[in-house]
């Protein structure tokens, strides 16, 4: 990926205060997020997306669009437990946020859509989200001479055409980048960016705490799937492991049941509650969950990076400011006009 060896020097170079600790190595899985890694969606399809992003008229009874649930003021998320659908139905699972996807390979907690282009796909033809097929938005769109125009100037030659609306919303997603935070100031080479306390936060999330082992890279997530021991009834990725690796070996399934992707951390604190189920209502809360080492363990599935951390009261206050310093001064808006 373009520009991976740049952040990872950076990495390396703003942490080099670690490597005393021996922490230097371990501070290479983390990066400043660098725009440039990833390829910039075109311009035009950004904004074409984000006029379709903030549309309620793309659901079936024109309540809802995709920012009814990823809110920009909450962090692209909705501030609740589990999300709510078409006609107010309670959905079963926390709405995630949208930072930093253009370095995630697979969407949704269990990690059914392999491209953010499915991903919409999947939302608008969902019955209790949007409810609608692919086919009657472009039926729709292609009465608003603004989005017939829009689509032929971002989509020359194709116009307006189911695929085209699954691009454009993807494109917007695309562009939902981060970047900027104190602690991308600090691996650039501002010692003040990070308070003492978050610098210390840093040293427990790569080492004592082990944050680093599933939340690493610059968008601080692996992108796999884990069960970290959240009490839940929700069999989480193996409902889609099952159905593409049934016939590819006995037992494939043990490592997925109860497993859910990786959440990146990034602003993280602009979007609680936390989990799949949304069951921690503050960051403290998960941090407490994990230096307990969960609760419910499944021994056939549960990750073995989650275990007791011995985290002390001070620790624990050192890592939330270290998480802290993920916040970026970023601000998404709705288009002002058509």
């Amino acid at each position: 990926m373009r520009g991976a060896t740049t952040s990872l020097l950076l990495a390396l170079a703003g942490c080099a205060a670690l490597s005393r600790d021996g922490d230097g190595a371990a501070a290479g899985r983390l990066g400043a997020l660098d725009p440039s890694a990833v390829p910039a969606p075109p311009p035009a399809r950004v904004e074409l997306g984000r006029r379709l992003f903030f549309d309620a008229g793309l659901s079936r009874d024109g309540s809802l669009s995709c920012a009814s649930c990823h809110r920009p003021e909450l962090g692209l998320s909705d501030g609740r437990p589990t999300a709510v659908g078409l006609g107010g139905k309670t959905l079963r699972r926390h709405t995630p946020s949208l930072y930093n996807l253009a370095w995630v390979g697979r969407f949704f907690w269990d990690g059914r859509a392999g491209s953010l282009e499915d991903q919409a796909r999947m939302v608008l033809e969902s019955p209790d989200e949007m409810g609608v097929t692919v086919d009657a938005v472009v039926e729709k769109l292609a009465r608003d001479p603004a989005y017939v125009s829009g689509f032929e100037a971002a989509y020359p030659g194709s116009g307006l055409k189911g695929g085209n609306v699954l691009d454009a919303l993807a494109s917007f997603e695309r562009s939902l980048i981060s970047a900027g935070a104190p602690f991308d100031r600090y691996l650039g080479g501002d010692a003040s960016a990070l308070t003492p306390g978050a610098v210390r936060g840093m040293k427990l999330f790569l080492g004592k705490a082990n944050c680093a082992a599933c939340h690493a890279g610059p968008a601080f997530t692996d992108g796999k799937f884990h069960n970290t021991g959240v009490s839940t009834s929700d069999p989480g990725r193996i409902a889609v492991v099952r159905n593409i690796e049934f016939s590819m070996r006995p037992y494939p399934f043990f490592g997925h049941r109860g497993a859910f992707k990786t959440p990146g951390l990034r602003n993280v604190k602009l979007s609680p509650p936390y989990f799949h189920d949304g069951s921690a209502k503050t960051l403290e809360d998960v941090v407490r969950f994990y230096n307990q080492g969960g609760r419910h363990k499944d021994p056939e599935a549960h990750s073995p990076d989650v275990r007791p951390l011995g985290l002390q009261e001070a620790e624990i206050r050192d890592l939330l400011d270290f998480l802290d310093s993920l916040t970026s001064p970023v601000a998404v808006v709705a288009p002002t006009s058509r």
